[in-house]
């Protein structure tokens, strides 16, 4: 998952301990927290759009997807008048801090592992701020650490 470190950070997650991740409005991405994410299922945190986008941290999937609450509120910025009560567009998985990593993994280091030249977030082009990383590529940042 990622984050803007100025918007909400491994910091500001660390503080909270746990938070719901609203604010998702790509449908790709909804379909994977909706679909694709369980209970205990471990996240790698990533900074994006900053100096030095990597990944920061770890967090955990601590509940069912359900209504993103934010699409109903008119004052919030991710407020959608299209989507409707009694069958929401846009959901949302809680989650909690497991840990920082004892450094920033850069998005540069990352593309320079032949290893992880197929995983989603190494495409060009790839905005998405939820996707899969597999096991083989989980391994292989972490080992980076």
């Amino acid at each position: 998952m990622k984050s803007e470190p100025d918007a909400y950070s491994i910091d500001d997650m660390q503080r909270d301990g746990r938070d719901m991740w609203d604010g998702i409005r790509n449908y790709q991405a909804r379909n994977m927290m909706r679909d694709d994410m369980k209970i205990g299922d471990e996240i790698m945190f990533y900074h994006s759009n900053c100096k030095q986008p990597g990944v920061v941290g770890i967090t955990r999937v601590v509940s069912d997807p359900y209504p993103d609450p934010t699409q109903f509120d008119k004052k919030s910025k991710y407020f959608d008048a299209k989507s409707p009560l009694d069958n929401p567009r846009w959901i949302l998985v809680d989650v909690e801090f497991v840990r920082k990593l004892s450094r920033n993994i850069t998005l540069t280091e990352i593309k320079a592992q032949k290893s992880l030249e197929d995983m989603i977030l190494t495409r060009r082009g790839n905005r998405l701020s939820v996707m899969p990383v597999s096991k083989k590529h989980w391994n292989k940042v972490l080992s980076l650490e």
